[in-house]
């Protein structure tokens, strides 16, 4: 009977599989049911493998995001294995550098303000006269804007030094420099604050009230003859003179070149007839660009310093005559000027060598001339001016062709 059971039993089993209704102890049916065959038989096996996959896909993605972290903070390498793959191992003693941290792109991660590592401070308004001595390559106008002044500031600051001419500027001389625009004047006996104020273009206020001449208006006295004592140099705000002529006459023409005779030994004599010019000018010297200083009133200088060699030529710029030839006292050495007949005249100086003589009349573009180093002059170059008896001393690039 037992033995009928038992083979009806396994028989059902074999045959049919009907397990729900047959009464198995439940470590047979623990063995005999697997978990895939209870979620089967629930019908949940199309849900569960749906959640899995998102579960295992999403461990994935956990697993990748912890491997890279720890490659990019130095904490994991890749070891080679046999098999030519590699996999990430932990090392723990390795330290962070900073090196190895990932680059971020300012352009592409947005706005970005950088740090400043020092913060500049705005330029403080001196309180001093202070001095600057002259270096190779320095002009008025270069040292003026150094130092955010008008290049007459430098001329006005400086008189005893330059004596109106900028050519008196030579590699160490010691200049003094003003905090403001405007004149360095030095109180001499007699002065009186209502005429320094009046030739230098300001009011006796302006000077007492500048703060770095200590000055007091309560005691300074009739303005005639002021508390000042002589040899104090005064501060004048805005100071501003009319220059000392050092630069030659306007108006020297063939009929009355005695203007000239102040000048020096190269003045000529009146002369009765000769060329007369075109109008229009040609270059005076082979090269057509600057070698020293450039026309500016502002400084005293009204003429073009032009590039060239010792022994270079010099051509008139127009057909004319002869006024000037010879020496000049006034700093322009070796110097001729070029009376045009209608106007106009030219001027040439610092020359080397002369090749014409007073009242010789002179075509356009003839070598009348070569370029020196004579008078004032730190090197080689041609000093050349241009005037005209109603205009006086003119730019002289307003005229010439285009260099």
């Amino acid at each position: 009977m037992e033995d009928k059971n038992n083979n009806s039993l396994r028989g059902d089993n074999l045959a049919g599989n009907e397990e729900t209704n047959l009464n198995y102890p439940p470590e047979i049916k623990t063995k005999k049911t697997g978990l895939i065959e209870i979620i089967t038989n629930l019908g949940l096996s199309e849900q569960v493998a749906r959640y899995g996959t998102i579960v295992f896909t999403i461990l994935m993605v956990i697993g990748l995001i912890i491997i890279l972290n720890g490659l990019f903070k130095g904490n994991i390498a890749l070891t080679p294995l046999t098999s030519g793959v590699a996999v990430p191992t932990q090392n723990p003693s390795t330290e962070m550098k900073v090196a190895a941290l990932p680059m971020i792109d300012p352009i592409s991660s947005g706005v970005v303000r950088k740090a400043q590592i020092h913060t500049n401070i705005p330029d403080r308004p001196r309180s001093e006269v202070i001095q600057y001595t002259v270096a190779k390559g320095d002009t008025v106008i270069g040292i003026s804007e150094k130092y955010n002044l008008k290049p007459q500031t430098i001329m006005f600051g400086n008189y005893y030094t330059l004596r109106d001419d900028p050519h008196n500027l030579s590699i160490g001389t010691v200049l003094n420099i003003l905090p403001v625009d405007g004149y360095y004047y030095e109180w001499q006996v007699g002065d009186g604050l209502n005429g320094v104020a009046k030739g230098l273009s300001v009011t006796p206020e302006d000077i007492i009230n500048y703060p770095l001449n200590n000055l007091d208006a309560a005691t300074i006295g009739d303005f005639g003859n002021p508390n000042i004592k002589p040899g104090t140099w005064l501060i004048v705000p805005n100071g501003f003179r009319a220059y000392t002529s050092w630069t030659a006459p306007v108006g020297v023409t063939r009929e009355n070149p005695a203007t000239a005779r102040i000048m020096g030994a190269g003045a000529c004599e009146a002369v009765v007839d000769g060329a007369v010019g075109l109008g229009y000018f040609v270059w005076p010297a082979d090269k057509h660009f600057l070698s020293g200083f450039d026309y500016s009133p502002d400084t005293n200088h009204r003429g073009i310093d032009i590039a060239g060699n010792t022994g270079e030529p010099v051509y008139a710029v127009d057909a004319g005559v002869i006024v000037y030839a010879g020496w000049n006292d006034w700093g322009y050495g070796n110097m001729i000027m070029v009376d045009h007949g209608n106007g106009w005249q030219s001027l040439y100086a610092h020359l080397n060598s002369l090749n014409v003589g007073c009242g010789q009349s002179v075509d356009m573009g003839w070598a009348i001339g070569t370029i020196g180093s004579t008078g004032k002059s730190s090197g080689s170059h041609l000093h050349f001016e241009l005037m005209h008896s109603t205009y006086s001393k003119v730019n002289p690039w307003s005229y010439l062709p285009p260099p």
